[in-house]
């Protein structure tokens, strides 16, 4: 369990809250909006209205005690690059900071933020990638060039074994789980594990290399 500072509670602030509250962490909540504090509350372990770019507020919420800073502030801009500065000088140990564009990004970086994430990249990556084609179920990018796909096994594959496929050795992707009817099989792969028909495999490599072997 951390604590975790989240200032912004705009959609996607919101959807942070509560996905922090399912998994257990003590969130304090911050937003100069009344009407959005009010409506995470039930999510977090405390929130207050006030504003993040007021040096004297910032230092009030104690911002060295939390173990992650989240600035989700996606409405302007210029209070979010304030925000991870002050964050920053007062001590915060780590300051996450969301982001539009790549130039956004780097003056993030360069004032007070540890990290950067991009969710509407992020999730236009995921869609195009995921509804492009109609033998993918997931994705998931790792960060660079490598992303971990759940695809269709593919017909000529159902019955074969991994080892007589040798994918690792021919194409350069490792395969990590098998799923069928809605669940994965927690059975360790092996060289003698059979791809069964009517299922799904999570594959690992890079991007181009998952393309190539399953003609995405």
């Amino acid at each position: 369990m951390k604590t975790i500072l989240l200032i912004g509670l705009g959609r996607f602030g919101r959807y942070l809250a509560m996905k922090l509250n399912e998994m257990n962490h003590q969130v304090l909540a911050v937003d100069r909006d009344e009407s959005r504090v009010n409506a995470v509350l039930p999510f977090v372990t405390n929130a207050q209205i006030g504003d993040s770019t007021s040096e004297e507020f910032l230092s009030s919420l104690g911002v060295r005690n939390f173990d992650v800073c989240m600035v989700a502030i996606g409405d302007n801009f210029q209070s979010s690059l304030e925000t991870a500065s002050l964050l920053k000088e007062l001590g915060a140990e780590k300051v996450v900071a969301r982001a539009a564009r790549d130039v956004q990004a780097k003056f993030l970086l360069r004032n007070g933020a540890d990290e950067v994430v991009y969710p509407e990249k992020e999730m236009a990556v995921w869609t195009a990638i995921r509804y492009s084609s109609d033998h993918i179920a997931d994705y998931i990018a790792l960060g660079d060039d490598h992303a971990i796909f759940e695809v269709e096994v593919p017909e000529a594959w159902v019955g074969k074994t991994i080892g007589r496929l040798d994918v690792r050795k021919r194409y350069q992707i490792n395969i990590l789980a098998i799923k069928q009817n809605g669940k994965f099989s927690m059975t360790v792969i092996k060289p003698e594990t059979c791809l069964p028909e009517n299922s799904t495999i999570l594959v690992l490599g890079t991007q181009r290399d998952i393309a190539k072997c399953f003609h995405i």
